[in-house]
């Protein structure tokens, strides 16, 4: 399908979101082709930015850094990015007013608050004669597109993916391409705020090696490009380059999701197709989210409300900080709390380890996640702890329980990651390091690893733990 210009009358104003690009991006073109002149805007919202618990958050200056790009971006096709700080359901509406545009367009968002959010500024500037016109950017299928024989949303994913695979189509894969001359600048010449401006401070992103921004997110498909035939076979192990490392420009997409599904189809190999289905698996859990609200604060399946957490605050601290005795957890905590990051198979085992093996409830886990990760999404975060919690869709079973040490010696054999995350383990050989307890008091004095001096017992015993909770889901499920 070819885009041309409508050239309709009037002025637009663009609200970039979660898709800070102005490549492949729905909303933003759709504006451009209808609209003779198109305004941008960024709004850093204080009622989202007054929830965060700290001054640095790499997030924040993840999205500072992007939204400076795109600013330059927009400014060298003649626009710009006209940026404010302030709340959203006031900002939008009023900026649309004084610009005098007919019409605001944004791209999808599928968490409850945003939506309740958009309904508010929809109503606004309806009251004003202006409309608000959304379009699907962040999924391929949205919403209710996909549905089982019975009219309902698929709650299981394997048929979810055979009739995301089978609808499947290019337009629904065409690349929106933007109409540059109809970009229109900032007429107040408005300066962006710095991060200090914004009551923030300046983190470790850059020193990461976090490049922010689309430049940064092609950086990032480059490396992963030659890497991905071979993802299948790497991206359960930590201590290697497996993964694509793009959550965090899926999340505000500095990337298009489209253009890594035509990646991803263009190759015809098991790493490809591996990949393409954690990609719809990312579709699976926002439909989840908007079909199925009620997961923000509850179970997917409702029996398991009924469950009855321990919920130790000592024990959850321990966790949090890395200090449980179990390596492996250990050292995907550290590296979550030094990077903001946590590799896929590690989130699946810390979860389940809190879960399962401390007795805690899995929304002080997920709360805790979405504090700390960069590429906190609601509806993946929210679906991944429900898994590990088997209360959710598809989850796994509740009688299947994570052994930490096992997982420790199949994912991290070497040892290679935790020794990254935990120096004092440094010298203790591979056949130990995934219980370095098992160690003998002169053997521990060798190394330099005291166990409860150098570096913590464990605080659980997992044959204990498992039974315990074993007991505790047992005793829900026979109630239903």
């Amino acid at each position: 399908m070819t885009q041309t210009h409508l050239q309709s009358s009037g002025s637009a104003l663009f609200w970039f979101r979660r898709d800070l690009r102005d490549e492949d991006n729905a909303g933003l073109s759709a504006a451009l082709n209808a609209h003779g002149r198109v305004y941008c805007v960024f709004v850093f919202d204080r009622n989202i930015l007054q929830e965060l618990p700290a001054r640095t958050d790499r997030r924040v200056e993840f999205i500072w850094h992007s939204v400076h790009e795109l600013h330059a971006s927009l400014q060298r096709q003649g626009g710009g990015l006209i940026t404010l700080h302030g709340v959203a359901q006031v900002c939008i509406p009023t900026l649309a007013q004084e610009l005098g545009v007919q019409a605001v367009y944004i791209n999808h968002d599928y968490e409850p608050a945003a939506q309740a959010r958009d309904n508010e500024i929809a109503e606004q500037l309806a009251a004003h004669g202006i409309a608000l016109h959304s379009r699907r950017d962040q999924v391929i299928f949205e919403k209710r597109e996909l549905l089982t024989q019975g009219g309902t949303p698929f709650t299981v994913f394997t048929p979810y993916r055979n009739a995301w695979l089978k609808a499947f189509d290019d337009e629904r894969m065409r690349r929106h391409v933007i109409q540059p001359a109809y970009l229109a600048p900032d007429p107040l010449k408005r300066c962006l705020p710095t991060l200090s401006e914004l009551g923030f401070e300046k983190t470790n992103l850059l020193a990461l090696g976090i490049a922010p921004g689309m430049s940064g997110a092609q950086k990032m498909l480059n490396d992963f490009m030659p890497r991905m035939g071979q993802y299948h076979e790497r991206r359960d192990y930590p201590g290697v380059r497996g993964v694509s490392y793009l959550s965090v420009h899926l999340r505000f997409g500095t990337v298009s999701l489209r253009e890594l599904v035509r990646r991803a189809r263009a190759e015809d190999n098991l790493g490809a197709a591996c990949w393409l289905n954690e990609l719809i698996w990312r579709d699976f859990y926002f439909s989840i989210l908007f079909n199925f609200p009620h997961v923000v604060t509850n179970t997917f399946k409702p029996q398991w409300n009924d469950l009855v957490y321990d919920n130790r605050p000592d024990l959850f601290e321990a966790w949090k900080t890395g200090c449980t005795g179990y390596p492996l957890v250990d050292a995907a905590m550290r590296q979550l709390a030094q990077t903001g990051f946590m590799h896929n198979r590690l989130r699946m085992i810390a979860a389940s380890f809190l879960i399962k093996d401390l007795g805690i409830d899995w929304r002080w886990g997920e709360r805790h996640f979405a504090e700390q990760l960069n590429d906190f999404d609601l509806s993946a975060n929210n679906g991944g702890w429900q898994w590990s919690a088997s209360t959710g869709c598809d989850a796994q079973p509740w009688f299947r329980l994570f052994n930490p040490v096992t997982q420790s010696k199949r994912f991290d054999a070497e040892g290679h990651f935790i020794r990254r995350y935990l120096p004092q383990l440094a010298q203790v050989p591979s056949a130990h390091i995934h219980a370095p307890w098992s160690l003998t008091p002169i053997e521990q004095s060798t190394m330099g690893c005291v166990i409860g001096v150098d570096y913590p017992a464990p605080i659980v015993d997992h044959a204990i733990a498992r039974e315990k909770t074993l007991a505790r889901y047992k005793r829900v499920a026979h109630n239903h």
